[in-house]
């Protein structure tokens, strides 16, 4: 669809009345990893928000039938909400789950839609009226992505977005603030640098915190990945929490200055996100022994102005023709790879087969097969590699055996 007909949606359907939660659609959510969970997964919090009729621990299973409409695509189905609550009846399972949306036929549950931004849109229900559910599926190489994030800030894997449209500008949930949670890695203000609270920290500044909260000691690559990851986002967000609370506390004389500082804080998210994976990367390559400019080059410029994510072993020994390409590799670090796994295939000239560095919970068959026969390979956290189909696991590299790639090459 054209991007007008999202840009009409997210306004028909972002306005009071309405709750989102946006995702990054997973392996275990689509049909890609053969799971057979037959529908998305939303957390039971979520859930009993929208539906609170499910939330019976009285009843087994609780469900209720309603309308979903996909309205990028479209389709409309009535689905099944359920409470899987076995745990409180005998069993061991409780989670929520949506079902009944047809199978492959549905484009949440195409495989192909592995790592696509999906927002659903919920009315939720009353005591007269069932919930309804209007739903888009973002395609477009990404651009569609694009547009909602310019609205939600960043959405990545594993790390959904709730927004409740208030009576004002979208951007007002993103001050909601967050508890504190000492055994993280949330910051009180008293525990962050004085600077931070004048100046937003870097990128990289917050990167070296997460480090000296989240040493190396004990932790093979792709463990230690994970941790910072999850880590450097409660730290941004205390600090986003410190830094901007004291001005909204104080209110707005003006429109354009709520929208002046929310918009602050929509870019300060993009940035982090943008860079975040690969300033974790370079510092794990440092802690393994690599060395910066003889072990590998982060960002490099290579010819034709090309600048990949890492090079190595270095920029001399990729200009110099006399040195193998076998033993060259290159490494590009992108959270989603879905929409954006092409534009690493040019990077390297003399670098046949492109490592891709990603967080994404998964692919689907088609997809891995375009990117193997492209020269892509993928890089993947071991603590991911269930949420990709069974055929394609062994030829996932862990980040950790990228390493010790990169040490023999």
């Amino acid at each position: 669809m054209a991007i007008g007909d999202l840009t009409d949606w997210m306004d028909d359907f972002g306005r009071p009345g309405f709750i989102w939660y946006a995702k990054r659609l997973a392996g275990n959510d689509t049909l890609a990893n053969g799971s057979h969970q037959a529908g998305p997964y939303i957390p039971k919090e979520f859930l009993f928000e929208v539906i609170p009729s499910i939330n019976r621990r009285d009843l087994e299973n609780p469900d209720i039938y309603f309308e979903l409409y996909l309205d990028s695509h479209p389709d409309v189905r009535t689905i099944r909400a359920v409470w899987y609550n076995k745990k409180f009846h005998g069993g061991t399972r409780n989670e929520t789950r949506l079902t009944g949306f047809g199978g492959s036929q549905s484009a949440l549950l195409d495989a192909d839609s592995t790592g696509a931004l999906a927002v659903f849109a919920f009315r939720p229900e009353t005591e007269n009226e069932p919930p309804e559910c209007h739903v888009w599926v973002c395609g477009g190489e990404g651009t569609e992505a694009d547009l909602v994030e310019e609205r939600l800030g960043p959405v990545e894997p594993k790390i959904p977005v709730i927004w409740r449209p208030g009576v004002t500008e979208p951007q007002a949930d993103l001050f909601a603030q967050l508890p504190a949670a000492r055994k993280s890695c949330w910051l009180a203000p008293a525990e962050m640098p004085p600077d931070w609270l004048i100046t937003f920290p870097t990128g990289r500044q917050i990167i070296e915190k997460t480090i000296s909260l989240r040493a190396a000691t004990g932790t093979n690559a792709d463990v230690r990945l994970m941790r910072r990851r999850a880590c450097e986002f409660e730290i941004f967000k205390s600090v986003e929490q410190a830094t901007w609370m004291p001005t909204i506390s104080e209110g707005f004389h003006s429109i354009d200055g709520f929208l002046g500082l929310a918009n602050t804080i929509l870019q300060s998210r993009k940035s982090r996100a943008g860079k975040s994976l690969e300033y974790h990367a370079g510092a794990i390559f440092e802690e393994e022994g690599l060395l910066s400019g003889t072990n590998f080059a982060h960002n490099p410029v290579i010819e034709g102005n090309k600048r990949p994510d890492f090079l190595f072993p270095n920029v001399q020994a990729y200009e110099d023709h006399a040195f193998p390409a076998s033993r060259l590799r290159m490494l590009a670090a992108k959270t989603t790879c879905k929409d954006r796994w092409r534009q690493v295939i040019n990077e390297a000239d003399r670098i046949q087969t492109k490592h891709l560095l990603t967080l994404q919970e998964g692919v689907s068959q088609s997809q891995f097969t375009e990117m193997t026969e492209a020269g892509v390979r993928l890089v993947v956290p071991a603590g991911l590699h269930d949420s990709y189909p069974e055929t394609v696991r062994p030829h996932l590299m862990t980040l950790e055996e990228f390493i010790g790639d990169v040490r023999v090459a």
